[in-house]
């Protein structure tokens, strides 16, 4: 199919990448944002292999590599210790073996790197202010309603919109947005305000009892982006970006090792946020009619497997040629669905089971479970997977 009108709700990285890669197919695409501007929380995600050859075939990933960082070590510690207990490879042995980088990513650099190709496209293809509120469809097409009376008209509607997802209430009936019972913390801090002793090698990953504290350099070495996740028992606040107090992360991870403390406390005022993991239940459908969903508000990762924003870009770009290659709409959705259900849905469970392992630390050793590397999802290539289509409609 081409000219084909689609609607997307949500300008975050899973609803720009299907943007762009359903207007490289020949789509007209409109992305309705809810937030009066264009942007992504400051925080740094993996790229991993996987996504990265959906963003080459798209245009951007070159881009990308030259903003963002590359391991040449990755150590797996001990809490207590800081004992390596696992190093991974350079990065460049990724692409040796899977042909696309592992990258440490800002994702506000990602994210600016979507919206100017998408703009460059169509400089009106992204609309913000549009709070999404309902949507009505017929055999002729899906019309999205909007806060304020605004409305808007296509052939497809996506729902990209996030683990709380309004267009996922709109098509099934209400289900809980569970709280995982984990605490995540995250600071992005000038890596000259930390001692290179404390961060050697840039990347670390101390795991602990019911917790475990993260590092890595952004940037090209710039920027320390620093994320602690710890089992707590009841949360109340709502957000993705609550100030947090330092002392009170520190005081959470007193029984891990100094190097810990001392990252820590290189955090400045105002530079430390935390929020609360949340989730649902693996979703059974995907698509109703002429809606389907992607990213956070079809299947929320955690992000013990550094894979919620992989999974998001493989939506994107594998929606895109079930679109391309469908003689009708049904068809498409069907095609999308059966590619991409099993395997997200899959990331969704191992993520949950990942978090089990890599908390599980005792003083004696450490669980380092099965990594996304170990799952087999880095072999991936979501812009050459095969594409299974279904009868049309």
């Amino acid at each position: 199919m081409q000219d084909v009108q689609v609607l997307i709700v949500g300008a975050g990285i899973g609803g720009l990448t299907a943007a762009l890669a359903l207007q490289q197919a020949g789509c007209r695409v409109t992305v309705f944002e809810q937030a009066g501007e264009l942007r992504e929380l400051g925080a740094g995600i993996l790229v991993t292999p996987n996504a990265m050859h959906a963003l080459h075939h798209l245009g951007v990933g070159r881009a990308l590599v030259e903003c963002s960082s590359s391991q040449n070590r990755n150590a797996t510690r001990h809490y207590a210790s800081a004992e390596i207990t696992k190093v991974r490879p350079p990065s460049s042995v990724y692409l040796e073996k899977y042909g696309a980088e592992f990258l440490q990513v800002h994702r506000n650099d990602l994210h600016a790197l979507l919206c100017r190709e998408v703009l460059a496209n169509d400089p009106q293809a992204i609309r913000v202010s549009h709070r999404f509120e309902n949507l009505e469809q017929d055999a002729d097409g899906v019309t999205a309603h909007f806060a304020g009376g605004q409305h808007a008209r296509g052939d497809v509607l996506i729902g990209a919109d996030g683990c709380s997802s309004t267009v996922r209430t709109r098509v099934q009936a209400p289900e809980a947005v569970n709280y995982t019972g984990q605490v995540a913390f995250r600071a992005l801090v000038p890596i000259e305000n930390v001692d290179p002793a404390l961060i050697d090698p840039p990347m670390s990953l101390y795991l602990g009892t019911g917790k475990l504290f993260l590092h890595y350099d952004l940037r090209r070495g710039r920027v320390l982006n620093i994320i602690g996740i710890a089992r707590q028992p009841a949360w109340q606040e709502e957000g993705w970006a609550i100030p947090a107090d330092p002392q009170e992360f520190l005081a959470l991870y007193e029984e891990f090792h100094p190097h810990v403390h001392g990252i820590i406390r290189s955090i400045g005022p105002g530079e430390l946020y935390k929020w609360g993991l949340r989730d649902r239940e693996p979703m059974p459908q995907w698509t109703f009619g002429r809606v389907s969903m992607l990213g956070d508000a079809a299947h929320p990762i955690t992000p013990f497997l550094g894979q919620g924003a992989c999974m998001a870009v493989e939506d994107g770009m594998v929606l895109a040629r079930c679109v391309a290659a469908a003689s009708d709409v049904a068809q498409a959705l069907a095609s999308y669905e059966h590619a991409r259900k099993s395997r997200a849905n899959g990331v969704q469970l191992h993520s949950r089971a990942q978090a089990e392992a890599y908390q599980g630390a005792t003083r004696d050793k450490v669980n380092l479970g099965r990594d996304a590397e170990a799952l087999g999802l880095f072999t991936y290539n979501p812009a050459t997977v095969p594409i299974e289509l279904g009868a049309p409609a």
